[in-house]
């Protein structure tokens, strides 16, 4: 009887090498895409922090001034409302303590220094992740 000849097997390892190497390049693609989009994001976040500290300055500015405008107009309405006979006693302590107290209350919001908004729970970042970078 002859012998068979024995048939011949297709090995499937050039293709796996090929779906491998493919396979890892995808995977590549996709961590330098994530990198890039990160990074982006951290840009626009601090561009956001810029705008929003700026804002908040301005916000400050505009409430200073409203309070001393407020201020003016009290002082103007306390001198309006006041009586002809209060008026002749120009004298007397108690008018230059009001007049010392509406000066002072004016003074202390033409210099008060603008508060920041507190910081929410949720903005604070859980310090074993902060990236640290020089």
């Amino acid at each position: 009887m002859p012998i068979a000849a024995p048939k011949k097997k297709w090995s499937l390892l050039p293709l796996l090498t090929v779906v491998f190497l493919l396979s890892y390049g995808l995977m590549t693609m996709l961590i330098v895409e994530q990198g890039e989009a990160i990074q982006s994001q951290r840009n626009l976040i601090q561009v956001l922090q810029r705008d929003s500290m700026e804002l908040w300055a301005m916000r400050g500015k505009a409430q200073i001034a409203a309070n001393a405008a407020r201020a003016r107009a009290q002082a103007k309405a306390q001198a309006a409302t006041k009586s002809p006979s209060t008026q002749e006693q120009v004298g007397t302590p108690s008018t230059q303590v009001q007049k010392q107290h509406s000066h002072t209350q004016a003074g202390k919001a033409a210099n008060s220094k603008t508060a920041l908004p507190p910081v929410p729970a949720s903005d604070m970042g859980d310090q074993r992740r902060v990236l640290i970078t020089l």
